[in-house]
């Protein structure tokens, strides 16, 4: 029998929303709930991308498009396999999340990790050893198009423990499915 968060038809989630947000913790907690592979998508990233972020520098589209294109086919890969998969991906815009699911035949769910400014700046600021300084948060708010209300979006506050985060996104799962 399987187990029961297990989705009986493959899907791809993308746990999704700015940095801070806790997208690679959430995902792999959620990916492990779920029983699926885990993909954390700043590791696809060319070296360049990470370089400018690095730097402080704003990625614009065109060093976004690379990378998204290669998220988009990790998952249809996984797919074509008849496999799920969850990744990480800021997908801050829609046409990028537009991007996402056209590349997975539309058989993809996010979830959009929210919280304010102010938490995600604690939580940026308290992390180490990563690449994307505090400097960014804001020109990410201000990239980010909200995607509640967008069919296939769960939306899950991250003012609680990763418990709490990934149990409200498997409920969100449910309902978006």
């Amino acid at each position: 029998m399987p187990h029961e968060n297990k989705p009986t038809v493959p899907q791809a989630v993308v746990v999704m929303g700015v940095s801070g947000c806790g997208k690679s913790s959430v995902g792999a907690a959620l990916a492990d709930r779920l029983r699926l592979p885990f993909i954390e998508g700043d590791v696809l990233h060319p070296e360049t991308n990470v370089a400018k972020m690095a730097a402080g520098i704003p990625l614009t589209d065109e060093d976004r498009w690379p990378w998204l294109t290669v998220i988009g086919e990790r998952m249809a890969d996984a797919l074509e396999r008849g496999e799920g998969i969850v990744v990480s991906c800021s997908a801050l815009k829609k046409i990028y999340r537009d991007h996402l699911r056209a590349a997975t035949g539309d058989r993809l769910t996010f979830v959009y990790l929210e919280g304010s400014r102010d938490l995600l700046g604690r939580r940026m600021g308290a992390r180490t050893g990563h690449f994307m300084p505090l400097g960014l948060l804001d020109s990410q708010l201000a990239t980010l198009e909200v995607p509640t209300g967008e069919p296939g979006v769960a939306t899950v506050s991250i003012d609680q423990p990763v418990e709490g985060i990934v149990a409200d996104a498997l409920e969100g799962l449910k309902t978006e499915a």
